[in-house]
């Protein structure tokens, strides 16, 4: 994923559902439970967890009973620390109080609760990229970390790729959304190389590999609000000699794996990502900007999306400014322009009538006063005045170039351009005399696009006409 290019903006709960969701998970409720339980004789060791004969006693007053309780003890205790809902008060002594962040999960800001809440998946991450250290003690006690096949940065990195593909599945507009994606799919993603036909049997064991090592992370994710997961069948990890327990049906993803990320998750991601250096729109980040930003920043949205941040934008202002703000950051002749246009177009026609005024102020204008003819038109008002041969041509040219911008060479477009040719007799002898910046590019476009020879060849010789027209 290149930190390049915007990633597609998502559409994120309010941050009082988001708070009240990271208050409920059941990381950082322990945390918070055990920063009030922590008193005078908590004692920690020299890396700031619980000493060993105190984590019956946390188990306990978290409830937790099992083989695994001493070890979720010792992990919300961690996060309790790394968040700032504990503090350490001697290092030597070993002594704790609760920290000032504990008061903020009761008394804070939903942004302050977040703020907390990032900084515990900050923690539940970090552990996430190290390895299971069971049997790699040697006879002093020690890790012994010859014995380990293991980067930490390349781990961490793996992990924030696999992350990254997430949140792209759950951003785009054709995204599954609330839809779980398959953990071989989502393995896949970061392992199996992009211009690679038919993975080779070492690289589907790579994808192998890492559906187990993920399956380990998405489980500890889990517990911190970050995914909803559903774990790899226990009886795919089974001894092949070994008799299912059950029945099994081959033909189930699901037993795969399957994950998801939370409302929650997707607004963690975004955070991380932004902190990051990637740009991470998010639908609503432009309200209270100007037209020009609205304009250019939903330029490369998806249709969806960009509907959704007009429609917000549009709720705080007035409808008869809006329209003039809209018209009056639509013009210009650089190559953004065309879309600029286009998303102003798209705009107005989310505009009550009594925005008709700012219509009708430019209808001589000779970048707007087509676009007005036809919101006018489409509205039922009265009296509009036919466009001039030059400005529908204009028009069309305008139009083709916001198309190529948003969309490139899509089907809808080859559908355009057809309709065009067709509709209008000697289209091509009088189009490429139009004074538009966009002209030669957009019937060169047209040569390519249009399935019929003769009239692509019509369109390629127009285009060189426009271009020595233009100097070019």
């Amino acid at each position: 994923m290149s930190d390049s290019s915007p990633l597609p903006p998502v559409r994120l709960h309010t941050e009082a559902e988001l708070a009240r969701d990271a208050l409920s998970t059941p990381l950082l409720s322990r945390a918070a439970r055990l920063a009030r339980w922590a008193g005078p004789d908590t004692r920690v060791d020299a890396g700031g967890g619980l000493v060993e004969e105190q984590l019956p006693a946390a188990a306990e007053a978290l409830g937790l009973s099992g083989d695994d309780a001493a070890a979720e003890a010792s992990e919300a205790w961690r996060v309790a620390v790394d968040s700032g809902l504990v503090e350490i008060v001697d290092e030597e002594e070993g002594t704790v109080r609760a920290g000032e962040d504990l008061a903020l999960l009761t008394g804070g800001s939903p942004h302050d609760v977040l703020a907390v809440w990032l900084a515990a998946l900050e923690t539940v991450l970090a552990d996430a990229s190290v390895p299971d250290l069971d049997g790699l003690l040697d006879e002093d006690g020690e890790v012994d970390l010859s014995a380990l096949d293991w980067d930490p940065e390349a781990e961490a990195e793996f992990l924030d790729g696999v992350l990254g593909n997430l949140y792209l599945l759950t951003a785009g507009e054709d995204a599954p959304g609330e839809s779980p994606v398959p953990l071989p799919a989502l393995a896949a993603s970061v392992i199996v190389p992009s211009d690679m036909g038919e993975p080779t049997n070492d690289v589907l064991e790579q994808v192998s590999d890492a559906m187990m090592r993920l399956d380990d992370q998405f489980r500890m994710l889990e517990p911190v609000g970050l995914v909803e997961y559903q774990p790899v069948d226990e009886a795919l990890m089974a001894d092949a000699d070994e008799e299912p327990a059950a029945p099994v049906d081959d033909t189930d993803v699901s037993r795969y794996g399957m994950v998801r990320l939370t409302p929650l998750g997707l607004y963690g991601m975004r955070a991380r990502l932004l902190e990051a250096g990637f740009e991470a729109p998010a639908v609503g980040d432009l309200a209270d900007k100007g037209a020009d930003a609205l304009l250019d920043g939903t330029a490369a949205f998806p249709p969806a999306a960009a509907q959704a941040e007009t429609e917000q934008w549009l709720q705080r202002r007035e409808s008869l400014t809006a329209a003039r703000e809209l018209l009056a950051a639509a013009r210009g002749s650089d190559a953004g322009a065309p879309l600029r246009r286009l998303r102003c177009q798209q705009a107005l026609s989310l505009v009550g009538a009594s925005a008709e005024p700012a219509l009708r102020e430019v209808l001589d204008d000779a970048e707007l006063g087509g676009l007005a003819r036809v919101w006018l038109t489409e509205h039922g008002a009265a009296d509009v005045p036919a466009p001039s041969e030059a400005m529908v041509y204009w028009l069309t040219i305008d139009t083709v170039a916001a198309q190529l911008a948003a969309e490139g060479n899509s089907e809808e477009l080859r559908a355009l351009v057809e309709g065009l040719a067709q509709q209008h007799s000697g289209f091509f002898a009088a189009v490429w005399r139009v004074d538009h910046p966009a002209t030669a590019d957009v019937l060169e476009a047209m040569g390519r696009l249009h399935p019929d020879k003769k009239v692509a060849k019509e369109a390629r010789k127009a285009a060189f006409k426009a271009r020595s027209q233009q100097g070019g």
